[in-house]
Order: C-alpha cells, then sequence, then structure tokens
C-alpha cells in the first residue's frame, strides 16, 4: 500500500512529529493522550460553539438594532466584526506552518497524486453533489438554492486548518490544499457559480468576478502574509523563543476568532433564523447530507488507495468543509444582507460546525477501531 514517505532529514512529516503535533502513527493510547492533552477551550469547543450561536441568536432577536449595526461597515463585502473575526482565526494557524520545508514535499511523486485527488473531489465531486442536493431538496425554493450553490463552491481556506489540527491531521499538507484551493477560488468560484445558477438551473444572477478574487486573496492573504513575515522574523531571532513560547501564546486566537465570528454572525442574522426557521431547515437538510457523505466518501476512498491517517483525515475535511465566510461575502454583496441567498449562505457555518466538530470525533474513533496508523 501506498503511503506517505518515511521520516528522512528531508521529511516534512518527521519535523512536524518532533514538534510536538499530533499523530496518530502510533499506538492507540498516544492517539488517546494526544487529545487529552487538549486546552479546555479545545476539549469543549463543541459547548462554546452552541453558547457563542445562543447568545449570537438572542442577542440578534432581543436587543434592538443589533444586526444592522453590526451590518453598517463592510469590507470586501464582508461587514468588519465578522472580517476582523475571519483574519484573527486563521493567523495564528498559518504561523504555524513550517513555509522553510514546504518545498521538500514536492520532490515525491506521491505527493502530485494525493494533489491530484484533492483537486477532484474538491472541485468535481463536492460541488456537483452539492448542485444535485440543492435541487432535491429546494426545488420550489430558487434564491435559498442559489445560496446553498454558493456555499458548495466555495472550497474551505480557514476552518480546515482547525479541524485538521483537532483530528490529528497533516498540517503543512494542509497548508498545500489551502493554498491550492484558495488560488483555484480565484480562477474558478465565478464561472461554476455562472454555470451551475444560470446555465443549468436557468436562473438570472451576476456575480463579479474581481470581487470574488478580491475576498479571497483578502481573507487568506493578509493572515498569510503577516504569517510568514512573522515566522521569518522571530524565528530568525530566537527559533526556541518563537517554537515554545510564541505558537504556545498565539494558538489559542484561532478558536477565540472562530468563537467570536461565529457570535457575530448569529448576532447579525439572528432575527432571521429564528423567524424564518421553516427556510432554515430546509437549507439545514442538505447541508448535513452534503458533509457526512463527502467526509465519509473521501474518507473511504483514502483508506482504499492507502493513505495514511493523518493525510486522510486532511483530504477528507478538505473535501467536506466550505469556505463560509467567503460565500456570506458573495451572497451578501451579490443579492444583499436580507436576501434569501444571504440567510441560506448564512445557515452554512449553523450546520458546518457542529457536524465537522463531531466528525472529528468520529474520524478519530475510525481510526483507533481499525489501528490506522501512518
Amino acid at each position: 500500500m501506498a503511503q506517505y514517505p518515511s521520516c528522512s532529514a528531508d521529511n516534512m512529516a518527521c519535523d512536524v512529529e518532533k514538534q510536538g503535533s499530533p499523530s496518530l502513527s502510533g499506538v492507540s493510547h498516544e492517539k488517546q493522550s494526544a487529545f487529552q492533552n487538549l486546552g479546555i477551550l479545545d476539549r469543549f469547543l463543541v459547548l462554546w460553539v452552541f453558547l457563542a450561536m445562543a447568545i449570537g441568536i438572542i442577542l440578534g432577536n432581543f436587543v434592538p438594532d443589533t444586526g444592522p449595526t453590526l451590518q453598517k461597515g463592510t469590507f470586501v463585502g464582508v461587514s468588519i466584526p465578522v472580517a476582523i473575526g475571519l483574519l484573527l482565526m486563521m493567523y495564528p494557524i498559518l504561523c504555524k506552518i513550517q513555509y522553510e520545508t514546504l518545498h521538500r514535499l514536492f520532490r515525491e511523486r506521491r505527493i502530485w497524486i494525493q494533489l491530484a485527488f484533492s483537486i477532484v473531489f474538491n472541485w468535481v465531486v463536492a460541488p456537483f453533489f452539492m448542485l444535485a442536493l440543492s435541487w432535491a431538496f429546494l426545488p420550489d425554493e430558487p434564491e435559498l438554492r442559489q445560496g446553498l450553490i454558493l456555499v458548495g463552491l466555495a472550497r474551505c481556506i480557514a476552518m480546515v486548518l482547525i479541524w485538521t489540527g483537532l483530528a490529528g491531521g497533516d498540517s503543512e499538507y494542509c497548508a498545500i490544499l489551502v493554498a491550492i484551493n484558495s488560488l483555484l477560488q480565484m480562477i474558478l468560484y465565478a464561472p461554476l457559480a455562472i454555470l451551475f445558477i444560470r446555465v443549468i438551473g436557468g436562473d438570472t444572477i451576476t456575480l463579479e468576478y474581481s470581487a470574488v478574487a478580491k475576498s479571497v486573496a483578502v481573507f487568506l492573504g493578509i493572515p498569510l502574509v503577516a504569517a510568514v513575515l512573522t515566522r521569518y522574523t522571530l524565528r530568525w531571532a530566537s527559533a526556541r523563543w518563537y517554537d515554545e513560547v510564541f505558537l504556545k501564546w498565539t494558538s489559542p486566537w484561532s478558536l477565540v476568532g472562530l468563537l467570536y465570528t461565529i457570535l457575530v454572525l448569529f448576532a447579525s442574522q439572528g432575527h432571521r433564523v429564528v423567524h424564518q426557521i421553516v427556510s432554515v431547515i430546509r437549507v439545514a437538510a442538505p447541508l448535513i447530507v452534503y458533509f457526512v457523505v463527502i467526509f465519509f466518501t473521501t474518507l473511504c476512498a483514502t483508506y482504499k488507495m492507502g493513505f495514511g491517517y493523518k493525510l486522510a483525515a486532511t483530504q477528507s475535511f478538505t473535501a467536506a468543509s466550505n469556505n463560509f465566510e467567503l460565500a456570506i461575502a458573495v451572497a451578501v454583496a451579490t443579492f444583499g444582507a436580507n436576501s434569501n441567498q444571504a440567510l441560506a449562505s448564512t445557515v452554512g457555518p449553523l450546520v458546518e460546525v457542529p457536524v465537522l466538530l463531531g466528525l472529528v470525533y468520529a474520524v478519530k474513533f475510525v481510526a483507533k477501531k481499525r489501528g490506522w496508523r501512518d
């Protein structure tokens, strides 16, 4: 069976393990202890997520003008409070990536096979499956259907780094997939949206290619450049301080950014979520099917192909996750903050966050039961 290259001086997987990243290449008790050693924020993330959602919905429904106030200022089509959360969520994770060793991965033929696999699942299988689900569940609701299609086309560039980290996947390989998906989103998002909605669906829609490309460039580009500069500057001053102090201090801020973003999103749209509960449920149903089916289909395929656990988990979370912030930005910029398309895109994180958190536990359970190692 084809496996990830074994540890050597030029192998980044070995570098990751030496630095203490979660690894499932050992026996089962090592997998368990890795989770037990997580901080309180990570271990009870499910609880914090639901609390953030609940607080956001309460604020949106019982505190006057919460939604309009949060949506007053925008940055690249997204409200400024949400934009701050998205950037905060990305930066600490990107600081952990070993940019200085990424080039070594491309010496291996296997990495090209894995990249081709990821591109097929992310840009062919997943989007067309979401298109089919949107028509199967929402044939009479074109606006909600359009919002759902926009979610399906937005490949994940932020949250997948968190899911992969919690599941003990390969963070460096995940970073490569994030970079590739970001580039492909700038090229393919608008054309595929027009194909799926206008050509196949027969709906009228106007999408600005420049707006989509700008959203991706800003929400990945700013934290990426900041992370690269931070890593090279601080590690040049003191590599040990950077690895042992700075990374530990910044690490929790990714999840803080996630919780803050969720709270702000639901405070902005909380009133509509409650008062259009039927629409929310109708959008949530195909999303649940999408996340679960795509995740386990990818996981089974990678297992059959002989991928190790860390790579398989990374591939599965990348294929199943979606860039809800981009979908929301495009829906709001194109149809308006109070449109049904914007509502459908907002339901994305409402479903994705708890479902993907559940899949973190599920994939760990599967790995333990099958003795899946790297």
